[in-house]
Parts: C-alpha cells; structure tokens; sequence
C-alpha cells in the first residue's frame, strides 16, 4: 500500500500501473535490483516521465520490446492513459511503441538524482551495452496504439454534461501540473476574475491586476496547450444570468513537510479553500461575496493517495466553518494531513467518495460559479 512519507509519497504507478505490472528486467538485473532503483528515484523526486525512461532502457519489454517480441504478428494496443500529453512510449513505459529517448537521457536522469554511481553492477552492465539512440519508428509498422481513455477525453465527457445541466462550460487544460500550492492559487485568482466579471468590474484596475497575476503564474507553470490568453478572452463573453463550469486536469505534485495522511486532490481542494477564504477577508473589493463557489478536485481512479476518497470539494466558506468546529485549516496542510481534515469536517461530507472505478486517466478539477441574484 502506498503511503504518504516523511518526504514523498509513492506514485499510485509505483504500486500498480502498467510499468509495475509488466516487469522484465534485460539480464542479468533481478526484478530486485530495478524495483529497488525505482523506489530510489521516486523516494527523490523524480517525475513518472523520468521513472519510465529508466524503467524502459533496463526492460525487454517496455520500450517497445513487447511490439518487437510479437512481430510479424499485427498488434493492436488498446491504452488508457495517465500521462500528461499521452506520450505512447511513456505511458506504462510504452511497451508497443517506439521509444524517443535513449541510454543516455536514462544516464542523464541516474546523474540527476546522484544514483549513477550507486548502481548495481548487473545495472552498469546492461547500460554499458545499450545502443546509444532510440530505435527507428519503421520497425513498428506491424502496431497500432488506439487511445481509449485519457484526461481530454474525460474532461469532453464532463464538459457534455456540464452544459446539459445549464452550465457555460470551459475547459482550461488537460495538462495542469505543478506545485499544489501554486496551481491552487492559478485556480483562486481565475474564480476571483470570473466573479468579477459578473459584477460588471471586470474591466477596471482590479480586473487588470488579476488578468496580470494569472498571465504570470500560468507562464511559470508552463502548462502544455494552455492559451490562457484565449480563454480568458472566452470567460469575458460569459454574463451573470448563466452558472459557468470550469473544467481542468492533470496532476499536481505535493512536497511534503509533514507526517499527516492525505492526497493531491484533498490538499489542492483544502488550499483553494483556504485562498478563497483569504481574498473573501480582503472586504468591500472581493468579487466572491456576490456569487456562489464550489471547487472539486477528485482522481479518476477514485482513490487519492492512502485514503478512502478520490478527492474533495470546498467553498469559500469552508476555513470560517471548521474554525467554529475547532479546525485549523493552516495546520492541517502544514502537516500535509488533507484527509484527517476533510473527515472530521462536517462528518466527512466534503469528501468526494465513489469507490475505485478500475480506470484512472489522472485527476479532473471542476469550479462551479453561480451570480447571486441581487435583493
């Protein structure tokens, strides 16, 4: 079972995705010594696209050896995907599909997280013989890779529904990522503008200032296919009269500095809490006071990290709220203890809770905005 650490929590694709599920280590590895190797460059901090490109260059399967195995035999692989940006030969290391890198982004990565001189020597052996570039796309002519679930195509799903239920709906990206702090304050200052604009102040000093703000941290984040320009120009057409949806996902990252038990999703809801919270105290110039706010973030595979729930949902009103039930929102994130929050809070009904649904294509965030109507 994974579980949050002192430091990192484990992958879910440590435990039980695709790469972890089809293991071949090239002789003479153990299945070991690459499961120890892995758990190595997880525990510091290294991204699924860097475990994989690891993982593929020590496998006979993945990186296209599955495909290779088969030829001339057709094949066919049917893939749900959990990737940012669908990569076929990252996604469960891409075992019927081409690899783009070689031995040497692998060293690179190895030398990254100072690993390549604490290799076992079956490992330096494999890799002192690997060939130096990636194989050629042609060999694979006898494959065909069918994506059949992925976050855009969820995200489609979600926005169909949305709109059936009366919503405007938009779709922000399929690639957020980044630093669960600073994509919950991207989210925080996208429903403070959207609420401004309601209030027919979108236009003004403060709606510029917010515009500015989002422009620059959506730039630091460098979320793939994001045009924020583009979608801010969209929100601007959306009026009071009609509740409007906004779509997102993809996956954050937690660094962890306490020792509590929780998940992206609950600690990415839990701090867009705590931020709508604070810009509501900023007085007469918050634009929140006059609409009503819903935040979700929740995993698609309805389980995040060691708990029981796929995610959770929050409102501006949540911080003042627990605070009347002895809850300190700041507390519980300082010790990354999301869940431990979420289920004492209003007996646990703001957890989000739909059991494992046997798929997973990353996490989807859903804000819900409704003007009030004036008295």
């Amino acid at each position: 079972m994974c579980r949050w650490g002192s430091r990192r929590a484990c992958s879910k694709r440590e435990c039980r995705g695709g790469s972890a599920l089809l293991p071949a280590p090239i002789p003479p590895i153990l299945l070991e010594e690459k499961e120890k190797l892995t758990k190595m460059l997880a525990s510091r901090g290294a991204a699924i696209q860097e475990l994989n490109i690891v993982r593929k260059t020590l496998s006979v399967l993945k990186g296209g050896g599955l495909a290779q195995l088969a030829h001339p035999a057709q094949v066919v692989s049917l893939i749900l995907s959990d990737v940012i940006g669908d990569p076929l030969d990252i996604i469960a290391s891409g075992p019927t599909a081409a690899s783009s890198h070689s031995v040497q982004d692998c060293l690179h990565i190895l030398t990254k997280y100072n690993l390549l001189h604490n290799l076992p020597k079956s490992v330096e052996m494999v890799l002192s013989s690997s060939p130096t570039k990636p194989t050629a796309p042609e060999n694979y002519s006898h494959v065909s890779n069918i994506i059949l679930g992925s976050n855009t195509l969820a995200l489609e799903e979600a926005r169909r529904q949305a709109e059936g239920l009366g919503y405007a709906a938009l779709v922000l990206s399929a690639a957020v990522h980044g630093e669960v702090g600073r994509v919950a304050t991207l989210y925080c200052q996208l429903i403070q503008l959207v609420c401004l604009g309601f209030t027919s102040r979108g236009e003004g000093p403060l709606g510029d200032e917010l515009r500015g703000n989002l422009l620059q941290l959506a730039a630091e984040l460098q979320i793939p296919g994001l045009h924020l320009d583009e979608f801010l120009q969209a929100l601007r057409g959306l009026g009071p009269d009609r509740p409007v949806c906004i779509l997102a996902g993809g996956e954050t990252t937690v660094q962890l500095q306490g020792i509590g038990k929780g998940g992206r999703n609950q600690e990415l809801a839990l701090r867009v809490g705590l931020g709508l919270h604070k810009a509501q105290g900023t007085g007469a110039s918050s634009p929140q006071g006059r609409c009503e706010i819903l935040f979700l973030s929740g995993g698609t595979d309805g389980q995040d990290g060691p708990t029981e729930a796929a995610g959770a949902f929050c409102s501006p009103g949540l911080v003042a709220e627990a605070l009347q039930e002895g809850l300190d929102v700041e507390a519980f994130l300082r010790n990354n203890d999301s869940y431990t929050f979420f289920s004492q809070f209003q007996g646990g009904h703001h957890l989000l809770v739909t059991g494992l649904t046997g798929t997973n294509v990353m996490d989807i965030q859903a804000i819900l905005i409704r003007a009030m109507e004036r008295s």
